[in-house]
């Protein structure tokens, strides 16, 4: 490390390098950027990045992101609560919503089954799944899960802990092919997949 950093900008640049995608070129051109932004832009960035960690949570029926108890989601009256579609990440969901044909409600997971990287059904809201749909009253469930392995995995496992349930479970139609990721999906593939969803 070069004399000319000083110990600020290195910890800046020590501190982007460790964001996903970010090596260390990146990071030296982001910090010589926000240094010459004007100082009111550089702490609204702060203040932003304050905020997301300070009140920004999870939803406490779904686990959305929410800044209150419920999502907008969630508190929005005009979902049709018969339909339930179950994703992995917050990241699916936005990706779903965007292509504006789902209007039901949403469970996020928070993951998927993945047993060579110690994640098991424990350690995502799957207890909580069941729980929602054995008090409400869905017809159907979407799961919504990628088409990868874990993917199709974490959906059969939820499936089998609900098959006693008078709900109907379905499963995205594969115009998503095999190991592609929802959130990458553009919103035509993502429409037809909702559209064409099949029995699981």
């Amino acid at each position: 490390m070069g004399s000319e950093i000083t110990p600020a900008v290195a910890r800046l640049i020590s501190l982007l390098e460790k964001l996903p995608g970010i090596g260390r070129k990146s990071a030296e051109r982001i910090a010589y950027h926000l240094l010459r932004l004007p100082k009111e832009e550089a702490l609204a960035l702060a203040e932003a990045i304050r905020s997301v960690k300070e009140d920004v949570r999870y939803c406490r029926v779904c686990y959305n992101l929410a800044e209150e108890d419920l999502c907008s989601i969630c508190a929005d009256p005009s979902r049709d609560s018969r339909i339930l579609c179950v994703v992995e990440q917050h990241r699916d969901l936005m990706a779903i919503e965007q292509t504006g044909v789902y209007r039901g409600l949403y469970h996020v997971l928070l993951g998927r089954i993945a047993p060579l990287e110690g994640v098991g059904p424990e350690h995502l809201t799957i207890d909580a799944l069941v729980r929602r749909v054995r008090e409400g009253n869905f017809q159907e469930i979407i799961m919504a899960t990628n088409p990868t392995v874990e993917g199709d995995g974490t959906a059969l496992y939820i499936a089998e802990l609900l098959k006693d349930l008078p709900v109907r479970i379905t499963r995205l139609a594969r115009g998503l092919t095999t190991g592609s990721v929802i959130e990458y999906a553009n919103k035509e593939m993502l429409t037809d997949a909702l559209k064409g969803r099949q029995s699981l």
